[in-house]
């Protein structure tokens, strides 16, 4: 069973959230209670319009219909204006309360590390912005209003029922533990289903985002029959898991009502034989049916009022997993009036494994130490870990042993502000953002101008491709990149990384997408540019990386050989032996 006893903790958690739309959603409650209180004061007044208007003593009296029928009309325009208002203000108080939500994630999410987006999928992280934070508002809708609401009419109404007829008022008595009780194990079988129900809906935002991310790979490949059936099979997931949560409430429903009408006719029998004996008037027993129903359907507005709050239980807690998500990399015990002096960097003893539980390091016993404005090369196979290396140099992880040393501090006594605003990447995998070509690249550099855009934009060899536009450097980016080729991406990446004119840049393989020629041009426009900067250059091609101060060899996570390429072409028959072929192959 679900952590149902801490329900209303955790609600009371998130409701902390509501900010400055509080007060919104105080005044909605007070206006439900004065709706509340016309609405059940109607049939009051109708039972004497019927016994002392039409049923009096001497004879219907028209004038006493008239006036009392006038303030049952104004009771009721009262009623559903204090109803509309709280409607207004209730959808409002939730729509507040959502966006603060969202941004408390979104700003929690901004803050994970490498390793705490390890712990999420992006499709589950989209599920909890989006389908999670709908079921929320409904379930916010539902405590300020129906919440509310229900159980002031059902006191209101079983009051009057009381004044008019306290014995029959105990065949409630016996209703509301009956409805209480199916709802309890209504929750016991739902809270589980609906878990897996959201869960089915981050595979199927998976399957969706892959997709759309790869069309055109599936158009190349022509495997749109392969993913539709891909899709199919989520989406069936989905249908499934959602059937099999809300045949809970399908087959509840008429168990509640049946507890409903049951009352109903029990209350008409009894109530029909108390006016036959003339215990009750006509005009009470028309009020008191009109009461019966407003406690039965309060009664059972109850009920799923708490099954609604308990079905969003399972959306809260993926919620507040988010928000309880411990940041692995923070700022604490660094200095901020520390900062990076030069771009000097040393790993001593440095192991790591992305896991703490893991029995493998994936970096294991590296000594290294670059000095500043040198250029470092690095090369392995796919899976050596040099991708993993240099992201241990702006804190992107941590080290699990050793330390790394940038700029003569541990990398921990810098802020992330100021140890990564002087680090600069360009990553294997290159992101562009929707916006113009311009705004991408001021990425780098916000308060940057055209001109030095463009001339970051020329030492990455973009700004021939870029003025080929008609829009030139407006032209607007799609989101993904996908209106750029590979090629394009990378450079304008590349250019991004120099608009922070940092002390340190690492290129993750930033220049595999072009041809020869273009990376042997941007190597060249590069190393006047860079002069004095740290570089650090991942590739897999020698050509980009012969010409650095030093080159090092990874395998298996390990430095394995490493200095000139002079040195390399002599002491290590793999490097000349790599060198040969990709050589033999340019020249071909």
């Amino acid at each position: 069973m679900s952590d149902s006893p801490f329900i209303k903790m955790k609600i009371k958690r998130l409701l902390g959230y509501l900010r400055e739309y509080k007060k919104y959603a105080i005044i909605a409650p007070l206006l439900v209670v004065v709706e509340v209180f016309f609405d059940v004061a109607i049939p009051r007044v109708m039972s004497m319009i019927i016994d002392k208007g039409i049923n009096g003593a001497t004879g219907p009296d028209l004038g006493y219909v008239l006036k009392m029928g006038g303030v049952m009309v104004g009771m009721s325009v009262i009623a559903m204006l204090f109803g509309v208002g709280s409607g207004l203000v209730s959808a409002q108080a939730a729509a507040g309360f959502v966006k603060n939500l969202r941004l408390v994630l979104f700003d929690k999410i901004q803050d994970f590390s490498f390793a705490n987006i390890d712990h999420f999928t992006v499709p589950s992280l989209v599920t909890r912005l989006t389908t999670d934070m709908r079921q929320i508002r409904m379930a916010f809708i539902t405590i300020t209003r129906m919440m509310v609401r229900s159980p002031v009419q059902l006191i209101f109404s079983f009051i009057m029922v009381a004044t008019i007829n306290l014995k029959l008022a105990t065949v409630f008595l016996v209703a509301a533990p009956i409805l209480f009780g199916g709802m309890l194990y209504a929750h016991h079988l739902a809270h589980p289903r609906f878990q897996v129900m959201m869960e089915k809906f981050d595979n199927l935002n998976a399957t969706l985002e892959e997709n759309l991310i790869g069309i055109r790979v599936v158009k190349t490949f022509v495997r749109g029959d392969y993913e539709i059936e891909k899709f199919y099979g989520a989406a069936t997931g989905v249908r499934d898991a959602q059937r099999h949560a809300e045949s809970v409430l399908i087959t509840t429903e008429p168990f509640f009502q049946f507890v409903m009408y049951a009352c109903m006719i029990a209350v008409s029998w009894f109530g029909g034989k108390s006016m036959i004996n003339e215990e009750m008037t006509v005009g009470e027993f028309m009020s008191y049916l009109t009461y019966i129903k407003l406690v039965l359907f309060s009664l059972l507005n109850i009920t799923f009022g708490i099954m609604q709050v308990f079905l969003a239980d399972a959306s809260i807690t993926r919620v507040l997993a988010i928000i309880d998500e411990e940041i692995d990399i923070t700022d604490d015990g660094a200095d901020p009036n520390v900062k990076l002096e030069d771009g000097s960097i040393i790993f001593k003893d440095v192991n790591f494994k992305y896991s703490k539980d893991a029995e493998k390091y994936v970096l294991s016993n590296v000594d290294l130490e670059i000095k500043s404005g040198q250029v470092i090369g690095i090369i392995g196979p796919t899976g050596s870990s040099k991708s993993t290396l240099v992201n241990l140099i702006p804190r992107l992880y941590d080290v699990t042993e050793g330390e790394v040393i940038v700029g003569g501090h541990n990398v921990k006594d810098y802020t992330l502000e100021n140890l990564r605003g002087e680090v600069a990447m360009v990553l294997q995998k290159n992101i562009l953002f929707s916006g113009s070509i311009e705004e991408n690249v001021k990425w780098g550099n916000m308060d940057a101008s055209r001109e030095e855009v463009i001339e970051a934009c020329k030492y990455a060899q973009a700004d021939d491709f870029i003025t080929s536009f008609p829009d030139g450097y407006d032209t607007k980016i799609e989101q993904g990149g996908v209106n750029v080729s590979g090629g394009q991406q990378q450079r304008l990446c590349i250019a991004r990384a120099l608009m922070k004119k940092p002390k340190i840049i690492i290129m993750d393989d930033s220049t595999s997408a072009v041809d020869t020629d273009t990376d042997r041009r941007i190597r060249l426009a590069l190393k006047e540019k860079l002069a004095g900067m740290t570089t650090i250059i991942i590739a897999q091609r020698i050509a980009s990386v012969m010409e650095a101060d030093q080159i090092l060899v990874m395998e298996n996570g390990e430095i394995v050989q490493r200095g000139t390429h002079d040195e390399l072409m002599e002491s290590s028959e793999e490097y000349r032996d790599l060198y040969t072929s990709q050589m033999q192959g340019v020249k071909a």
